[in-house]
């Protein structure tokens, strides 16, 4: 703290993204720039504005960046003017605020196009990109043939991880920092067992029977705040306390994988064993910058649709309230923690914080082996790594495994959490940038 006022005395470090909320881009700002302001240093959050059209475009961009071909557009001169002329008004807006010596982070590829603005004005910036791909293939090089030209002046590049690095790169402006969770949020905080049942409850994702008390819970500035908002649920019959619950938390998102997820659930977890899905995601009204979200919710609705009477019944999607970010925080907490076995089947992931979140709740994890989940579990210690999401007969066996194995399912929580403690917490992401903010900042001369 001591050494960031020093360095940081007199300038804004600011932040810039396309969302304020929903995805984990949001929820890491969240909390560290809180962290930062608290110890001093003037950070700051700023969100900008786009179209329906750019976002899907920069949707896009993201799909191609993991290696998956989108919508099927192209990414040409037409695309960038699109993107350019969208970003006008924001390069306007961010750049009259920021000043000579400041050091601006833009994050991923939707505010790329403001980094020659902010440079001109002055300021020291990092790209911050989150998402990437262990083995590149012509649709990720398509992404970076488009944004090169928006971050090639950057003062330095941020991955997650260094495969995610791309071709070409000047290696001196490249830096590594594994995103990280904050164990105090909302997300993260522990919950005693009625607290999770009343919210769950209280939200509408478990019956009740009783006079439930109120689901109150603390907000990150200390103050209580209290479930009252209510899940869109798509079940034939509510959960019951003492169900088994298989659980994935994701973004409406065919990069989830929620298809797969259903289907393999469906199609080979015994149904002996009891157990309920539980497929989570934010309203899709409410995420801005997707505009994917409804359609892959249709079609996850579809299949359940065409699954038989008896295994319908033990599928359930939850849409989530997202009015109060806090709220729908402590929701999906509660969840996590009720869950006896926690999914992250995804296609593609740069990192997955929903991993380190789940582990952290000390709940078995079955994810896949791809981007920076695998350097968040020790395959068969802290979790389980799946070789090939597609394989869903793997997938229900590794599920099966852990639900009726529950010795077994809780010493892999328990290495999970203590995983976590150690690898991936704010406080360790913050001494991260502030390594690459003192790189930056002393090439600068400063």
């Amino acid at each position: 703290m001591a050494e960031a006022l020093e360095l940081l005395g007199g300038r804004v470090v600011w932040n810039i993204n396309s969302t304020a909320r929903g995805g984990g881009v949001a929820e890491l700002l969240e909390s560290l720039v809180a962290y930062a302001r608290g110890g001093g240093v003037d950070a700051r959050w700023v969100v900008i504005e786009g179209r329906p059209e750019f976002f899907e475009l920069t949707k896009r961009i993201h799909n191609r960046l993991h290696g998956a071909p989108g919508d099927g557009g192209t990414l040409d001169d037409r695309a960038h003017r699109l993107y350019e002329e969208v970003l006008k008004d924001d390069v306007q807006a961010v750049a009259a605020q920021v000043c000579p010596g400041d050091v601006v982070i833009v994050h991923d590829p939707q505010p790329a196009g403001l980094i020659d603005a902010l440079r001109a004005a002055g300021a020291s910036v990092i790209w911050r990109c989150h998402v990437g791909l262990d083995q590149p293939n012509d649709y990720a090089r398509d992404a970076w043939r488009f944004l090169r030209r928006y971050v090639a002046d950057a003062d330095a590049w941020v991955f997650s991880r260094e495969s995610f690095v791309w071709e070409g790169l000047d290696p001196d402006r490249i830096e590594l920092i594994a995103p990280s969770i904050d164990v105090f949020s909302p997300k993260n905080q522990d919950l005693a067992h009625d607290t999770v049942r009343s919210v769950l409850e209280a939200s509408g994702i478990l019956s009740t029977d009783r006079n439930a008390p109120p689901a109150t819970f603390q907000r990150a500035d200390g103050t209580p705040g209290r479930v009252g908002r209510r899940a869109e649920l798509f079940e034939d019959q509510p959960l019951r306390t003492e169900d088994p619950v298989v659980l994935q938390v994701s973004r409406w998102d065919a990069l989830k994988d929620p298809i797969g997820v259903i289907r393999g659930f469906a199609e080979h977890v015994p149904l002996e064993l009891g157990a309920h899905l539980v497929y989570a995601g934010p309203s899709i009204a409410a995420v801005a910058d997707d505009p994917e979200g409804g359609r892959v919710l249709r079609d996850a609705l579809a299949l359940r649709e065409e699954l038989s009477e008896s295994v319908r019944a033990r599928v359930h999607l939850a849409s989530l309230p997202m009015e109060d970010p806090e709220e729908n925080a402590i929701i999906v907490n509660a969840l996590q923690r009720h869950a006896s076995v926690i999914v992250q089947k995804s296609i593609a992931e740069g990192f997955g914080l929903t991993v380190a979140e789940a582990m952290w709740k000390g709940r078995p994890v079955v994810a896949s082996r791809i981007g920076g989940i695998q350097d968040q579990i020790i395959d068969g210690e802290s979790g389980v790594l799946l070789d090939d999401p597609s394989d869903l007969a793997t997938y229900g066996s590794a599920l099966g495994g852990l639900l009726s194995d529950h010795a077994r399912a809780e010493q892999t929580g328990t290495s999970a959490r203590e995983r976590v403690r150690e690898e991936f917490t704010s406080p360790r992401s913050l001494l991260d940038y502030l390594r690459v903010i003192r790189t930056v900042l002393g090439r600068g001369g400063e």
